[in-house]
């Protein structure tokens, strides 16, 4: 079967800090942890000794993290009243631990064997299960993503996949024709792209229509130079509702919009097939 170009990167964005906002970029590399300087260091409270998302700590999307060589750690966060700080810094620990409300440290990745490290809260008195699921912030009536309860029994016990900060898979993928259709639907909601941390935003011209790349699932995906297998759709959380650095504005309506008619899924996550440089205006290509 022939490739067929659905088509082109229109934004490329790695989140160097788990859960905070992220930084747009002209080029990436693909590898195999995903994008390269994506999900580095993350926020892990100190009592709970736990890594946090912004699914638990949805303050983490008022601050904006970037790679910065001359930051301490090697990134620099923007806190919400403007100041910028190494994530190394002691400061920034502290002023995420009051922006967050909880003790916090600021870590980096460590190797995959610490399991302890990467484990869950709860894990042995099964409350982490009722504390995911509220996270979904969904209505009476309104069904939890048949995900919940179906985990494989690693993912139930680590809130990321060990040696990573990745919840499923390194890559989220999104196109405009699901952001201009989920408009349409609710064009009174505020649809800004960043609600949904897409690592590759895929521009696929005015005339596509739908929720598209969830007909990806299964198939390989070309990205320039590199290839991404779509695994699955993603289910979606109250964090989307969330207001974020740099304008993003507090809305609840586009995850009423998203559980009723778009069957609770906004994009698709990905595997690394095989990894390069990515840019801003490759071809992006169904294979076969």
């Amino acid at each position: 079967m022939a490739r067929v170009k659905v088509g082109e990167v229109r934004d490329l964005w790695r989140y160097p800090v788990k859960g905070m906002a992220g930084e747009r970029v002209a080029t990436v590399e693909l590898g195999p942890q995903g994008t390269l300087g994506d999900r580095r260091w993350a926020v892990r409270d100190t009592a709970r000794a736990e890594i946090q998302s912004c699914k638990f700590r949805p303050d983490l999307l008022r601050c904006a993290a970037r790679l910065d060589p001359d930051a301490p750690g090697g990134v620099a966060i923007t806190l919400p009243d403007g100041r910028s700080v190494g994530v190394a810094d002691p400061e920034a620990a502290a002023a995420v631990s009051r922006l967050v409300g909880h003790a916090s440290t600021l870590e980096p990745l460590r190797p995959a064997d610490d399991a302890v490290f990467y484990r869950r809260h709860g894990v042995g008195d099964g409350t982490w299960l009722a504390e995911l699921k509220a996270t979904f912030e969904r209505e009476p009536g309104e069904p939890l993503p048949a995900i919940l309860d179906a985990f494989p029994p690693e993912a139930a016990e680590f809130v990321v996949r060990p040696g990573t900060f990745h919840l499923v898979t390194q890559l989220h993928l999104l196109t405009t024709a699901t952001l201009a259709h989920l408009a349409a639907l609710d064009p009174v909601s505020d649809w800004d792209v960043r609600r949904f941390r897409p690592n590759v935003l895929v521009d696929t011209g005015r005339d596509a229509r739908g929720l598209l790349e969830q007909a990806w699932v299964g198939r390989r995906v070309l990205i320039g130079d590199a290839a991404v297998a779509c695994v699955d759709t993603t289910p979606r959380c109250g964090a989307i509702t969330r207001a974020q650095a740099e304008g993003v504005v507090a809305d609840t309506g586009v995850l009423r919009t998203v559980v009723s008619r778009a069957a609770q899924n906004v994009g698709v996550y990905g595997e690394v097939a095989f990894g390069n440089e990515v840019r801003v205006g490759d071809g992006v290509f169904l294979d076969g």
